[in-house]
């Protein structure tokens, strides 16, 4: 049997839906696809913003924004038509639950990722220790940070460890100082003659920074034997080769002014042993 236009007026006069909750219903849809759209770009443009994030993630999380607006939208246009809302709620709320829990360590290592990249305590390049780690930056992504070792060791060191722990950039002042330790069997009425001659020998090398200059301190002074921190300046890639490079050139330095000295970059833990006793 064909619905008249007596029937549906019948059916609209009985219905508890006034044509104003209609009317509010479009137009929370309309208002909802428009505001998608919009935050769609807007995120797009944000993520847009962080380095090493593929095309891919970007559209993707671009997008759930969006149908996340929309079905807000929707959400409040069946309000209008009548509909309960506490089992879509309670559904919505349940699966936002389960994704939280399964997502938790990429959600974390992203949200690190952006503070990372937006705070920028490191950069491509850099030097920087993460707990056993030292290497330089190779790239920052969503999920890691990807060092090369100075032994040839590519590490991918997740983006909330550098938050939750210490981070050194070794980098980041343009200088770093390294310090080598000199035990030599002098008296301590040489030490002016040792500090200028260690000194010198230090400033020669190629690579140690002329400002701040090397400098010499007096660690410990018993009868006949000396200690002696050098410590100098130079850029913060170079430290392992530049060490070697003045732990010889300090050794030789002494060795021909007829010192009897241990040069070492490796400085050991004070001795435990009363003063004198050697």
């Amino acid at each position: 049997m064909p619905l008249t236009t007596s029937d549906l007026n019948k059916l609209l006069t009985s219905s508890a839906l006034s044509g104003w909750d209609i009317l509010l219903a479009l137009a929370s849809v309309v208002a909802g696809l428009v505001a998608s759209v919009y935050a769609r770009r807007a995120v797009h443009h944000l993520l847009g913003q962080l380095q090493g994030l593929s095309p891919t993630a970007k559209a993707l999380g671009s997008r759930a924004v969006q149908y996340s607006v929309l079905l807000v939208g929707i959400g409040v246009a069946a309000t209008f038509l009548g509909a309960s809302v506490q089992p879509v709620i309670a559904v919505t709320l349940t699966v936002v639950t389960v994704l939280v829990l399964a997502l938790r360590g990429i959600s974390a290592n992203f949200a690190a990722g952006v503070v990372l990249q937006t705070r920028r305590p490191l950069s491509v390049g850099d030097e920087i220790e993460v707990g056993d780690y030292i290497g330089r930056v190779l790239e920052l992504n969503g999920r890691s940070v990807v060092i090369l070792t100075r032994d040839g060791r590519t590490i991918h060191v997740p983006n909330v460890l550098l938050l939750e722990g210490p981070l050194v950039n070794h980098s980041e002042h343009g200088y770093r100082r390294t310090g080598i330790q000199v035990r030599c069997t002098a008296g301590v009425e040489e030490f002016d003659r040792l500090r200028i001659l260690i000194e010198e020998e230090t400033a020669a090398v190629p690579g140690v920074s002329e400002k701040p200059k090397p400098s010499v301190l007096l660690v410990t002074s018993a009868p006949g034997v000396l200690t002696l921190t050098l410590r100098f300046w130079h850029a913060p890639l170079a430290a392992p080769i530049l060490t070697s490079q003045v732990v010889h050139a300090v050794g030789a330095g002494l060795n021909n002014a007829q010192v009897d000295a241990v040069v070492t970059s490796n400085i050991p833990d004070p001795p435990l042993t009363p003063p004198l006793q050697f």
